[in-house]
């Protein structure tokens, strides 16, 4: 699967090794939020936002730059890195009992983090290294799932979120658990409430704890998402403040970085008076100020975090890999953008898309902050819309499901034009794909066969990064050693500017 959206951010390729991992004493529950060290958090916010700063002046001024737009909502991205923590189950489809195996996968998020994440699209395959980015339930699956809250209640009720093997067993009515079986125990009531699948666990330990959370399963809400701004896109006229963009986090703080040629272009990232900020927590509105006379542009700026990521917050892949939901999160790093466009007359839009999986469409929103109307349309599409001066219009896209999209939005009488890319995927299979057992693969490519029989109790990928594991990685002190650096050279600013062509041209 993947999101909405094509992400425009040099995050993609800040590949830094894992963050802390959580940690909980033997028979405790883990916090559905936790908070690391205050001076491992602001060195890896600042390692980040050094990198992206270094990536955005690399890119300064390329074409590429003239449409795009962040288009993921914000929160965390990685990288699968395959099924760590597992045992066998059987799944019974129209064609017959088919063996899976069932359990936890690891991801490893850019720019540090670990993420330990379960299935809940048991007949997509996934993608081996395929790039995920955090959702909301509306943009998911979970979005059309009456049952989504109580999957969360798994979640936060057994493992690795509750590590207390022995509790966790007795309160299933199961002999012993080890690692494995309980990976798989849950995996299983999870995919009885995602996919309403008729699937049981080998191990009759396991059995016993998946009948035991499907049935005290209740109703949860859906988690805050770990960073988001909202809206991503605002506009109006030089001379003033453009916003507000409003920041949303689970983060105890976030950095704001000012702009990278702040005294040349005299734009600054403010409060509503104009007053310059650097840091926000959830709830701070963000302006950008654009002096009086500026050539028509526009900017995007980047907050960035380092939290624990929500436990249920979904994971879609970029490419057509099943979905995931977060069962725990170490430390890891998080961002989200927004832009501004400004003129100093005529229209003056912004646009902000995400998919609506109960139309089946990609939802466009279109504000207009200019003193004259905005005439737009859709590559393509025909139909011309107006926007007047002060208004917005929202106007929904149909797309097919499981069907790549590649939507433009062009204004009709300017040179306005912004891309958006993505595939919606809603729903999940009822039955496995052509092909048998390719359909209900829940592995990477790294990982063994649906049909592989696993020892029960078996569990990879452990030592450093798991997240059962207590204490942090060996690359905080890295993380905190590059991060000092960048900030003493000046790395940390996080600011894309870039002239319209018609202002470029003009002079």
């Amino acid at each position: 699967m993947t999101s909405a959206f094509s992400e425009i951010s040099a995050l993609q390729d800040s590949g830094i090794a894992n963050g802390p991992a959580i940690g909980a004493g033997s028979g405790t529950r883990r916090p559905l939020r936790g908070r690391g060290n205050g001076l491992t958090r602001l060195a890896s916010a600042a390692l980040v936002t050094g990198l992206v700063a270094a990536g955005a002046l690399a890119g300064a001024g390329t074409a590429a730059a003239d449409d795009a737009a962040p288009q993921h909502p914000g929160g965390a991205i990685a990288v699968l890195d395959g099924l760590k923590t597992y045992d066998d189950a059987k799944i019974k489809t129209d064609k017959g009992t088919q063996s899976v195996s069932a359990g936890l996968f690891e991801m490893t998020v850019n720019g540090g983090g670990t993420l330990k994440t379960y299935c809940i699209d048991i007949h997509n395959p996934t993608q081996g290294n395929a790039e995920y980015k955090e959702t909301p339930w509306a943009e998911s699956s979970l979005g059309k799932n009456d049952n989504a809250g109580r999957i969360r209640w798994i979640l936060e009720h057994s493992y690795p979120q509750v590590d207390d093997l022995a509790s966790l067993a007795k309160a299933a009515g199961a002999k012993s658990l080890t690692a494995g079986t309980a990976a798989a125990g849950t995996q299983v009531a999870i995919w009885r409430f995602s996919d309403n699948a008729d699937v049981t666990a080998v191990n009759k330990d396991a059995e016993k704890l998946a009948d035991y959370l499907q049935g005290a399963a209740q109703n949860s809400t859906e988690p805050q998402a770990s960073l988001t701004l909202s809206p991503a896109a605002v506009s109006g006229q030089a001379g003033g403040v453009l916003g507000p963009v409003t920041v949303h986090t689970d983060a105890a703080e976030a950095a704001v970085a000012p702009p990278a040629d702040a005294v040349a272009s005299g734009i600054k990232i403010t409060d509503k008076d104009g007053n310059p900020l650097s840091k926000a927590t959830d709830g701070t509105e963000l302006y950008f100020d654009v002096p009086k006379g500026a050539a028509d542009g526009s900017a995007s700026l980047t907050v960035q975090a380092t939290t624990s990521v929500p436990v249920g917050r979904v994971f879609v892949g970029e490419s057509k890999s099943q979905t995931q939901i977060l069962a725990g999160s170490s430390e890891s790093v998080v961002s989200a953008q927004a832009t501004a466009n400004w003129a100093a007359k005529g229209p003056v839009p912004a646009v902000t898309a995400k998919k609506d999986c109960s139309k089946g469409a990609v939802e466009f929103t279109v504000t207009n902050n200019g003193d004259q109307p905005f005439k737009f349309t859709f590559a393509a599409a025909g139909d011309v819309y107006t926007v007047e001066p002060g208004g917005s219009k929202t106007v929904p896209v149909g797309v097919g499901e499981d069907k790549a999209y590649d939507i433009t939005v062009v204004g009709v009488d300017s040179d306005f034009k912004q891309n958006f890319k993505g595939v919606l995927d809603c729903v999940t299979a009822a039955t496995p794909a052509p092909g048998g057992d390719e359909g209900t693969d829940t592995q990477t490519g790294a990982s063994p066969s649906p049909a592989t029989t696993v020892a029960a109790g078996a569990v990879t990928g452990g030592g450093e990064g798991d997240l059962a594991a207590t204490g942090g990685s060996s690359a905080t002190p890295v993380i905190a050693g590059v991060a000092v650096a960048l900030v003493v050279l000046g790395g940390g600013a996080v600011f894309f500017l870039r002239r319209k062509k018609s202002a470029a041209a003009a002079q």
